[in-house]
């Protein structure tokens, strides 16, 4: 696909377009909005427990307002809010990277060599896949301890399957293709066949299926750390924000509905992306 066609379906594909833009608001609260507010994520103020949403009024003595409230202990929604979002991306990105090269490999492995090889790698694929991942996650964290470099462990461990599954497909599809034969003729040996010759076949199902692994992944992380078994209290992430929100959902129900709301618009702009990529790298659309 050339590049200007390449161009041309991303602009006229809706789903890209909507999942960018939604990207950039994103990116932009995340990493300039703690700029521009002049709290600190840590920073406890009890007077100010649980004070509700002031927009963008400023106080009677012209101190700067809480835009969307505090939590239980004084803390700046919307602060707390955009440190989280980096904990929360950073988490999603780095549990995707790894299971994609590390499902890739295996994938490619498996499809290449056949045989015992294949069905080693293909039968550890089917029992992970057969248990329950949220309480395996839930386990796992249970046993190792609740901090980040766990939880990117645990979804790492859960999320290389599909990677596996996918590139094992695309490798058995072109193993008996004309130019895996000449390379072989060649006299190329299967690491380089794996890597020069199949692995840039396959880059488009894994782009895929990366950017659509990325909003389940938060998603999961939020649900870990609402249940307790994510990251440690210390440190704000929008799940653990929602759990400790709940216990005053009925009188200040900010603490809840905003980090609700922030995931919620997360989870859709992967989505809303990865349907575009999908969309976009599809050799069948001629749209």
């Amino acid at each position: 696909m050339s590049r200007q066609e390449l161009l041309r379906r991303m602009r006229k594909n809706k789903f890209f377009v909507i999942g960018s833009v939604m990207l950039v608001i994103l990116l932009f609260f995340i990493f300039i909005g703690p700029l521009l507010v002049p709290f600190e994520a840590t920073s406890v103020d009890l007077v100010s427990r649980l004070t509700p949403p002031q927009w963008f009024a400023s106080n009677e003595d012209g101190s700067p307002s809480h835009i969307l409230g505090t939590d239980g202990v004084g803390q700046d929604i919307l602060v707390r809010l955009m440190d989280g979002g980096k904990i929360s991306l950073m988490i999603g990105i780095v549990s995707v990277i790894i299971p994609m090269i590390f499902g890739t490999i295996m994938g490619m492995m498996a499809g290449y060599y056949g045989g015992k090889v294949d069905l080693i790698i293909m039968r550890i694929n089917e029992v992970m896949l057969s248990m329950p991942q949220m309480m395996m996650a839930i386990a796992i964290m249970a046993v190792l301890g609740a901090n980040v470099y766990n939880l990117i462990l645990v979804q790492c461990l859960l999320g290389w399957m599909s990677y596996c599954r996918i590139i094992r497909g695309n490798v058995l599809s072109l193993r008996n293709s004309e130019f895996i034969k000449a390379s072989t003729l060649l006299g190329s040996g299967g690491g380089r066949i794996l890597f020069r010759e199949i692995l840039p076949n396959c880059v488009t199902p894994i782009i895929i299926n990366a950017s659509q692994q990325i909003g389940q992944i938060i998603l999961t992380e939020a649900s870990l750390s609402f249940l307790g078994c994510g990251v440690p209290p210390t440190i704000p992430t929008w799940g653990l924000m929602i759990s400790e929100g709940r216990s005053y959902i009925t009188y200040a129900p900010w603490t809840v509905i905003a980090p609700g709301l922030a995931l919620m618009f997360t989870v859709l702009t992967f989505s809303s992306l990865g349907d575009g990529i999908r969309d976009v790298l599809d050799p069948k659309n001629k749209d």
